[in-house]
């Protein structure tokens, strides 16, 4: 069994900056990344790996959308719903969920992506930089429990508005 690494910073850069070095610290051959919120469920890790342990898929998005009905705000929902569009549009992506925060990764693949995201907008640039190097994303349907501002969720308006620019930024300007 492989030790688990546990990184722990003095101070608090965001969820990118965060994810950027987790990938970094990664030994194994899959990065499943899930909010510490716990929104998601942890039952769903079979259902995220599968695709990928059996070779099917080299990233997978777990989709609130697939299956059942979720609860979520509606202005959530709608903000979700534009950013997958945009996806769609400017990516070919064929997505239902562009915004999940249940994504799981072949490690090969994920460490060919130049990321540079600080915070939220992880989701937008991981999908676009992976679309625009032809990487197909599979999605699963997962099982979700939205959170409201009073139990703790920290995204906001202006993070929706951050993440239709990435999308935008990364469909016509370079790599890196």
């Amino acid at each position: 069994m492989v030790p688990d690494v546990v990184h722990r910073r003095i101070n608090h850069a965001g969820k990118g900056s965060a994810i950027r070095t987790g990938i970094g610290l990664a030994t194994g051959d899959i990065v499943l990344i899930q909010d510490g919120d716990l929104e998601y469920d942890p039952n769903d890790y079979a259902r995220i790996l599968e695709p990928i342990v059996d070779g099917r898929a080299d990233i997978v998005y777990g989709s609130r959308f697939l299956g059942k009905p979720v609860a979520m705000a509606w202005k959530n929902r709608v903000a979700n719903r534009i950013l997958t569009a945009a996806a769609n549009l400017l990516y070919s992506a064929q997505l239902t969920d562009e915004a999940t925060a249940y994504k799981a990764f072949r490690t090969t693949v994920l460490r060919r992506i130049p990321l540079e995201c600080r915070r939220f907008e992880f989701c937008p640039e991981v999908t676009a930089k992976a679309r625009r190097l032809g990487c197909r994303i599979h999605e699963v349907p997962v099982s979700y429990n939205a959170r409201g501002i009073a139990e703790g969720k920290k995204i906001r308006a202006r993070d929706g508005w951050e993440a239709l620019w990435t999308l935008v930024k990364w469909r016509f300007g370079p790599l890196n």
